[in-house]
């Protein structure tokens, strides 16, 4: 198999997974019970947090661990919401966000705030001017993304920190997606609030972590006990968050010379694509992008037929978001970026890791070429017999 979904999901790398063994067989300890068993449980977290923070440039009390980057984003956009509805009822986005954070907007909508979502352009950056012009008195949360889930394409954070910083307004950036492929520190990003995700940089599923910088108003969403320091109740998952502090610290380990890595295979994949078949556009292609992503559209061809195409021999891509499998509509993202529905639906997310290499961008190469001209020749020869004038050119 060649693996080619990691911003999907990552394989659990096996030092994380020897760290977490332990506590999965021996010290299984409640990590809120007082005596030795579960102190021991309690050290693990809190060491695992110290270790993050160092990686992160942070202090460990600006640390909450939740339970996916999900949860990660709706306790800060429903924690500054509650905290600061006397203040404001105005939320900024951007319309390439993960469905986290839109969906949350949506539902924040309904419990009346106001939310404006803020255009990209063609490259899928978000409108600077559009986003400042957006602002107002009642504007207590802005919250964009890092680095997009499916282009790959890195948000200015430092432009949009500078201005919301100046208007006393909390900044959120779902970081999913670019911690450990990019050697930043939270700290750098300008950000009051960063979503962490374990899985993402081949750590476990079930932690994550949001960054809280100190001073910063929350009000919990989940309400029980006094756990992480009283703004994300229940039980900690000592062994998700042992293997999430181990992940982190290989990620940062090798952020540049694997960065680089990457970042060649990806460009020599998109230009022997682009060579070897036409009618391909590469998405966000002018903008910075995070090393490891790339995202390629097809004309006359649906993307999911590539990717059960490439399926079968043995490649594993994607249409997109794993978060929007089974959505019928064209992805949301692409839309923003001015594709149309018919270009979107032709459109494949290709994501490396750290296990991708030379002899796997080869065998992509191949197969795709010779998936989509097999699916081109089946359209072709589809429209003929039904009547439809040759080359797709239908009205």
């Amino acid at each position: 198999m060649i693996y080619l979904d990691h911003n999907a999901t990552t394989p659990l790398h096996p030092r994380a997974l020897e760290a977490m063994l332990p506590f999965l067989r021996e010290r299984w300890g409640n990590p809120s019970s007082p005596y030795r068993f579960g102190s021991q449980a309690r050290q693990a977290v809190e060491h695992a947090r110290a270790h993050i923070a160092d990686r992160m440039g942070c202090a460990p009390e600006e640390l909450v661990f939740c339970s996916s980057g999900t949860e990660s984003d709706n306790l800060a956009l429903r924690g500054v919401a509650g905290a600061l509805r006397s203040r404001g009822d105005h939320i900024v986005t951007s319309a390439i966000e993960h469905h986290a954070v839109l969906t949350t907007c949506e539902a924040l909508e309904r419990e009346g705030f106001r939310v404006t979502r803020v255009p990209v352009t063609a490259d899928g950056v978000v409108d600077l001017d559009l986003l400042a012009a957006s602002l107002c008195d009642e504007t207590i949360l802005v919250s964009v993304m890092h680095a997009n889930n499916e282009t790959g394409v890195i948000q200015p954070l430092e432009h949009i920190a500078a201005v919301t910083r100046k208007r006393g307004i909390v900044l959120h950036t779902d970081a999913v997606q670019s911690a450990g492929k990019l050697p930043r520190r939270v700290a750098e990003l300008g950000a009051d609030l960063v979503t962490l995700s374990g899985h993402k940089l081949h750590g476990p599923k079930g932690a994550a972590a949001l960054y809280v910088r100190q001073g910063t108003p929350l009000t919990p969403i989940t309400t029980g006990g006094a756990q992480e320091h009283g703004v994300r109740a229940g039980t900690e998952n000592v062994a998700g968050v042992v293997g999430f502090a181990v992940a982190v610290a290989l990620a940062f380990e090798d952020a540049d010379a694997e960065g680089a890595r990457l970042g060649a295979l990806r460009d020599r994949l998109e230009c022997e694509v682009a060579s070897a078949v036409p009618g391909v556009r590469i998405n966000g292609r002018a903008a910075a992008r995070i090393p490891n992503t790339s995202s390629l559209s097809f004309q006359d061809i649906d993307g999911e037929s590539i990717v059960l195409g490439l399926d079968l021999q043995g490649i594993c891509v994607s249409t997109g978001s794993a978060c929007s499998t089974g959505d019928p509509e064209p992805s949301h993202v692409l839309r923003a970026m001015g594709l149309t529905p018919r270009d979107a639906q032709g459109t494949i997310r290709l994501s490396l890791g750290r296990e991708t290499g030379e002899g796997d961008i080869d065998a992509t190469v191949r197969a795709l070429t010779g998936t989509v001209a097999r699916l081109r020749q089946i359209s072709s020869v589809s429209r003929m017999t039904d009547g439809g004038p040759p080359g797709g050119q239908q009205g």
